[in-house]
């Protein structure tokens, strides 16, 4: 599995498909396909739109990412950093936001590689 996360609108999406000649056709998008049940995905793009979906359904995104990676461990995850900044004052955004780092610490963990992509250009961070 491979991670790529940087900040809103940074090229993230268009930096892997380059990098990896996928069609739009083997991305999943976080804010509105539903990555359980899809099977062999390749790609999983808005992966924190995702985390917040599954937590406004009451479910556990943590057991759910084991899941899909279990299922598709040879996946590419893109997700939008959103922990820097000011925190939420709404509890719901901040649990929100430190799931999502959280989850993301865990799949830096297991992850091949890890870059950070910032105006289009990726670095390398394992």
């Amino acid at each position: 599995m491979e991670l790529y996360i940087g900040g809103y609108a940074q090229g993230k999406r268009e930096y892997v498909i380059n990098q990896y000649n996928i069609s739009p056709q083997e991305i999943l998008d976080g804010g509105k396909d539903d990555f359980e049940s899809e099977e062999n995905a390749r790609v999983y793009d808005r992966f924190h739109l995702w985390v917040r979906r599954k937590l406004a359904e009451g479910k556990s995104p943590e057991e759910l990412t084991g899941g899909l990676m279990r299922k598709n461990p040879d996946s590419i995850i893109i997700c939008d950093e959103i922990g820097n900044g000011i925190v939420p004052v709404d509890a719901a955004e901040r649990e929100y936001r430190e799931r999502t780092g959280r989850i993301l610490c865990g799949l830096a963990g297991q992850a091949s590689r890890v870059e950070r992509i910032v105006c289009g250009i990726g670095q390398r961070i394992k």
